[in-house]
């Protein structure tokens, strides 16, 4: 319905010397409405009256010129992204469910229609590096400077882990930082119901903090793949190292194979995969070689540093953490890893192996193969949530206060306690601006 509009003072527009679109527009006429966007060409809009909501006095007409007032954003113009004051804690994946694909199906479903086409041509399909065998000269350093920030995050660990103590539980995956385990009843072991869900806590090793992720070690990752049999005459070595050998670097007693020529495909057919060459067996003990990248008895290793050096320990390795967990990032956008959908298994390569060894949700079916899938971040550099403690000293964490308490990487934990500055990234995941109450007070909390 038509409102009447109040009585306006007319006053024609005139057109600047500027505004040549304007000159040629009939704003003079009665009934016409000029309307400008920013950015945009102006358009005119005609108003229609009825005589009937006139009734009251007499009818005025002019001409309205629009202008929209909104901030022209240009290309230089940086969007104000919204702080995060915290973050929902990370979903826990269900074991009875396969996990989902980190690309959309539907992507996987059109790349794979597009290589079946072209191979129905019989089109040979463009690979770049490192797809086709060849290395990423851009990404070589990027490798180096991982495994040696692997190495100091391993050495880091063990050095902080005589200060700062963590206890696991004996049932479940479950660890914790501070001078005495938690209270929280969300323990998932086999016994739980006799405990009622309260944990079994004992003392806590590097391996519960940074969890050990292992692949095969392979000379040719595009040759034969590892079958169920042969299993045992491939190497296991952190996947994390795997992944920087292939990357460039050169790792004695662990070979792989650098190509000159890159490999032909067509759809996934492998037509041109420059000959099969026989490993090279290391002439050198591989055990002292591994030693500086694994976790394998680095507590014992590693004697207790002075008590003056340990923020600046937590310090280095903190940044470490945060290296490596860059690096893997960066390396992963390249080159290929694939993990299981089920199970924790990983495997760096274009495609998984054939041992049997899967365990997990609906193994039978699959004759204990792997459900192979593109792998993410987290399932090669895990972050291992635990929950976050203000005052390692203080009363152990309460089930009444779970949902007031916030989480961080065990890493990150371990090395805040021990001194470090906390990354800002971690801040609105840990809740550092929640106002922990009492347990009488939580109920009424909003």
């Amino acid at each position: 319905m038509l409102q009447n509009f109040p009585a306006v003072t007319y006053s024609p527009w005139q057109p600047s010397q500027n505004d040549s679109y304007f000159k040629s527009l009939p704003c003079a006429s009665p009934g016409m409405v000029v309307y400008k966007k920013s950015q945009q060409r102006p358009y005119l809009l005609t108003l229609k009256f009825d005589r009937r909501y006139h009734a009251t006095g007499p009818r005025r007409q002019a001409t309205i010129f629009c202008t929209d007032r909104r901030h022209p954003q240009g290309r230089n113009s940086k969007k104000r992204e919204a702080v995060q004051q915290n973050v929902d804690l990370p979903p826990v994946l269900p074991k009875k469910k396969k996990k989902p694909y980190p690309m959309p199906l539907k992507k996987i479903q059109q790349a794979s229609r597009a290589d079946k086409k072209l191979a129905e041509m019989g089109i040979e399909k463009k690979l770049e590096p490192p797809k086709n065998g060849l290395l990423v000269p851009d990404l070589i350093p990027v490798a180096y400077e991982v495994l040696d920030a692997w190495k100091l995050l391993i050495k880091g660990l063990a050095q902080l882990l005589h200060y700062v103590p963590v206890h696991a539980c004996s049932e479940c995956s479950e660890i914790h930082v501070a001078q005495s385990g938690h209270d929280i009843q969300d323990c998932l072991g086999t016994t739980n119901s006799s405990r009622r869900s309260f944990h079994s806590w004992v003392k806590g090793s590097i391996n519960d903090v940074l969890i050990p992720i292992e692949s095969y070690h392979m000379y040719d990752p595009f040759g034969t793949r590892i079958k169920h049999e042969t299993r045992f005459n491939y190497d296991r070595i952190p996947a994390v190292v795997e992944l920087c050998i292939q990357a460039g670097v050169d790792l004695p007693g662990y070979p792989s194979r650098r190509r000159t020529k890159p490999i032909r495909m067509i759809g996934k057919k492998v037509i041109d995969i420059g000959g099969l060459v026989e490993e090279h067996r290391p002439s050198v003990d591989t055990s002292s070689v591994i030693m500086d990248l694994d976790t394998h008895r680095s507590f014992e290793r590693f004697a207790p540093p002075l008590e003056s050096e340990v923020p600046r320990i937590a310090q280095e390795t903190i940044d470490a953490y945060e290296k490596v967990k860059w690096g893997v990032t960066r390396l992963m956008k390249k080159y290929t890893v694939k993990a299981c959908g089920y199970c924790s298994e990983v495997h760096v390569g274009p495609c998984g192996h054939n041992a049997k060894l899967c365990g997990e949700f609906k193994h039978q079916w699959r004759d204990g193969k792997h459900g192979w899938q593109d792998a993410t971040v987290d399932e090669v550099f895990p972050p291992n949530y635990v929950w976050h403690v203000r005052d390692p000293k203080g009363t152990p964490l309460r089930s009444a206060l779970k949902r007031f308490y916030g989480k961080a990487p065990a890493v990150v934990e371990v090395c805040m306690q021990a001194g470090a500055q906390i990354p800002h990234k971690y801040k609105p995941m840990m809740r550092l601006d929640i106002v922990l109450p009492e347990s009488e007070e939580s109920r009424l909390a909003v």
